[in-house]
């Protein structure tokens, strides 16, 4: 299933493009009147409307027309722009599926999009979607070039515009009728202007894709391959000011080692959306409760990186492509857990005080986004956001209060310039800054992006220069820097590249970098069948090769070698096979957490199966199975299973299951500090990894849904030998060490009830059940999954209970209402 997203991604919403080549125009046809909007489309102002039609698909088989007929029809009002769509379908029965809103779930049925390029700048384009049974999708495409992003094809689901749609069906197909308030885009203020423009639709039962404007799968990119819209005159941007308060409640008990924490929950807040002009937008969001978002998916981290997290809280995902494109901002940072957050409760525990509070999150006091782009083409970002002090709270045997910062005052901030130039190139300046209260820790980041394209978009020269700079208890700076020259477009794609960080760069602090300090050489090839042929709708082969030296001093690190391919069959079933070797032993300078200091790791190979079967069909079955070997250690090799299953009970119901299982006889790393030397010990040891997930979705109705995700994972760490580490990274056996074995265990169940009952508004009722802080770690060691499982349900769990309503209102209906 992973690779057919990644086709799709590739195939549908590239945006890493080629110059403009539209072949297609329609004419923009003003209304002084609305239609109605009830999927119908027999009103008269629908009438002696140009219409769009001849319909080119894109994938599989690029190219050929549409076999099914399409006409679409525009106009646009004083305050909205309308499309009328009518799909034709001689089928007898079109799939009737409910989804979840976005998620890109929009490509389980049947469905219909409309693309804007307002600025008709090739690069940057809103997006709307509604299936057949009319759940809405809307997405913000952007120039993303940078691979440091997190969102690095620049498709952006987490953006929610308000906007209306209905649709029906008829004897001969359905009928899309979608009204996109101009309160939803951004654009120019002129007197005629023309926009880039691209309709979609995509038929499930053929797993197809087909646009107006033809989309071409060789030519890298999307929104470069737009049609025109022609014609619109005195477009008068509204004045974009809307509001969303909300209120929730709730209640939450966690149990820890002292004691349960018992808490009532309430609280309350608004964000705020300003269209400052007709190209620039500020979002403000006041005392924000983040309670209803998804547990992250936490695992026993033995490596000496810190885990990164996906964020989830809709502010932080939602028109963020302008701050994530320098790759040195890590949303994640703002309102995390406390610094001192485990140090308040490791004194519970070695003092014997009863924690009263110790808050897991950072509070948000608010945060604001500016945003926008000029005339000329230069887009502007500023992000700030304000944290709270955060206090654990202690009581001691004779009922005395103990308070404990955990958490600094703190102010974080990100400005964005970003100079759109010919042929989508780009040159961006980013700087990040952190400034904490008191005498903590304070820092400074500042990038610079630059990514040209040749006029016939053939070639990619990317160059990004950052410098950091951290103040404080431990002042230092540093810079990295990374060049790459890409063969974009075209059956062979190639790149080189070459990535500088020296032993100083930190940009931790708004950012996320795993480890500085290296000096990284690489290159990939790949060829790519667009086409069909007798066996497959589409073929993918990938070379890459890096070789990285520590840059301080400047010596070798490791060789890295991959390989891979994946067919996609005439029956979209899929395969692939991965192949990856380490093929020398690797010098690693961070595993064993001492400066200067490196130890040596064996080679090795893996390979790897990966597949799924048709996603049409209501069963729908996923795998992968890896193996690894080619150490010099015997008797250690690496095994990987993984299985997933979706089945569609019916049109509102469907579940999936994953298990994964990782079994690790050859795991080499740090395990401790010697006591008495203070050294690093190193370790060998087996280690094994279980997770299951379950996600199951029952939709009500298009904009109502019950959610459910439970998750446990399991992870077992047996100790089998210790080495101290020589000078030249050789491993010197030691005595065995008793007591270090692992048995991990970690079960989240998350359950949301989401209604959006009006336009913009929303009731969330949100369940959360996890193993709570202290329970984690489970000292019994049970010899399998299964009594794990068991047990970890014998663990005291903290649960969390909440309700969240939130209301949509918007100064312009407001007013007409007050008017009236």
């Amino acid at each position: 299933m992973l690779f057919k997203i990644i086709i799709f991604n590739c195939l549908l919403f590239s945006v890493c493009g080629l110059c403009k080549a539209q072949t297609k125009s329609l004419q923009a046809v003003k209304s002084d009147q609305a239609p109605k909007l009830d999927g119908k489309l027999d009103d008269d102002v629908w009438k002696n409307v140009p219409v769009a039609k001849d319909f080119v698909e894109n994938f599989p088989d690029y190219g050929k027309p549409c076999n099914q007929r399409t006409e679409v029809k525009i106009i646009y009002t004083e305050d909205a722009i309308y499309i009328g769509a009518y799909l034709y379908d001689t089928a007898s029965q079109i799939r009737k599926q409910l989804t979840q809103r976005d998620k890109e779930k929009f490509k389980d049925v049947d469905n219909f999009g409309v693309a804007f390029d307002t600025y008709n700048d090739n690069q940057n384009a809103f997006q709307f979607i509604v299936t057949d049974v009319n759940v809405q999708s809307d997405i913000r495409i952007s120039a993303a070039n940078n691979s440091d992003n997190e969102d690095g094809n620049g498709i952006d689901y987490n953006w929610d515009a308000v906007w209306d749609s209905r649709t029906s069906f008829t004897a001969d197909g359905w009928i899309a009728e979608l009204k996109i308030p101009f309160s939803a885009l951004r654009f120019s203020k002129k007197e005629i202007q023309d926009w880039g423009i691209n309709f979609s639709r995509f038929i499930r039962r053929y797993n197809a894709s087909y646009y107006w404007n033809a989309v071409n799968p060789k030519t890298d990119g999307f929104v470069n391959q737009f049609g025109t819209l022609t014609g619109l005159e005195k477009l008068e941007p509204p004045l974009r000011l809307s509001f969303l308060p909300y209120i929730s409640g709730g209640y939450q008990t966690v149990p820890t080692s002292s004691g349960t924490i018992n808490t009532f929950l309430h609280n309350g807040g608004m964000d705020v959306k300003y269209g400052i002009n007709e190209s620039f937008t500020m979002d403000m969001t006041l005392v924000p409760d983040f309670g209803q978002v998804q547990s992250d998916n936490v695992i026993l981290n033995l490596t000496p990186y810190e885990q990164k997290f996906s964020e989830n809280r809709p502010f932080f995902t939602e028109g963020t492509e302008l701050f994530n494109k320098a790759g040195i901002f890590y949303s994640r940072r703002v309102g995390s857990t406390p610094g001192g957050y485990y140090d308040a409760l490791q004194l519970a525990d070695d003092s014997g005080y009863t924690i009263e509070k110790n808050p897991s999150l950072t509070q948000l006091y608010n945060a604001t986004k500016f945003s926008g782009r000029t005339k000329n083409n230069l887009g502007i970002g500023i992000f700030n956001a304000i944290t709270a002090p955060m206090y654990a709270e202690f009581k001691n045997s004779k009922g005395e209060l103990l308070k404990m910062q955990t958490e600094p005052l703190a102010n974080y901030n990100v400005i964005v310039l970003d100079q759109l130039l010919k042929n989508r190139s780009y040159i961006t300046f980013t700087n990040t800054n952190v400034t904490r209260a008191g005498n903590a820790r304070d820092a400074n980041v500042t990038a610079i992006n630059l990514s040209t394209f040749d006029k016939k978009n053939t070639y990619n020269f990317q160059w990004d220069g950052k410098f950091s700079y951290v103040t404080g208890p431990d002042p230092h700076n540093g810079f990295t820097t990374n060049t790459q020259f890409n063969k974009v477009s075209g059956k062979w794609q190639w790149g080189i590249y070459n990535s500088i960080e020296s032993k100083e760069y930190d940009p931790n602090d708004l950012g996320f970098l795993r480890s500085p300090n290296e000096f990284t050489n690489g290159a990939f090839l790949s060829y790519n069948q667009f086409n069909p042929g007798k066996i497959f709708n589409f073929r993918n082969y990938n070379l890459n090769i890096s070789y990285s030296q520590l840059l301080q001093p400047f010596t070798y690190a490791n060789t890295h070698l991959s390989g891979d391919f994946l067919h996609v069959f005439k029956n979209f079933w899929d395969v692939s096979l991965i192949v990856e070797s380490s093929p020398t032993w690797e010098h690693d300078y961070f595993e064993l957490r001492t400066p200067g200091k490196f130890v040596r790791k064996p080679p090795f190979a893996f390979f790897g199966l990966n597949g799924s079967t048709d996603s049409r069909k209501k069963l729908f079955a996923s795998y992968f199975a890896g193996f690894a070997d080619f150490s010099p250690i015997p008797n250690d090799p690496f095994y990987l299973l993984n299985l997933g299953f979706r089945y569609r009970f019916s049109p509102k119901f469907s579940v999936d299951i994953k298990e994964e299982k990782q079994d690790d006889k050859g795991n080499v790393g740090f395990a401790l500090f010697d006591e008495s030397t203070g050294d690093a010990v190193f370790s060998l040891r087996r280690v094994e990894q279980f997770t299951t997930t379950l996600n199951a979705i029952y939709n009500f109705k298009a904009r109502m849904n019950v959610t459910v995700r439970a998750r446990h994972y399991w992870s077992k760490v047996h100790y089998t030998n210790f080495y101290d580490v020589a000078e030249d990274g050789n491993w010197l056996l030691r005595p065995y060490i008793d007591g270090q074995d692992d048995n991990f265990n970690l079960f989240n169940m998350d359950m949301f009830f989401t209604w959006d009952f009006r336009l913009g508004s929303r009731l969330i009722v949100a369940w959360k059940n996890a193993l709570g802080p202290d329970a984690y770690l489970d000292g019994a060691v049970y010899p399998n999954y299964g009594k794990n499982l068991t047990h970890s349900f014998s663990i005291p769990h903290s649960n969390q209970l909440t309700v969240k309503f939130v209301y949509y209102i918007d100064y312009l209906q407001f007013k007409k209402k007050s008017i009236n």
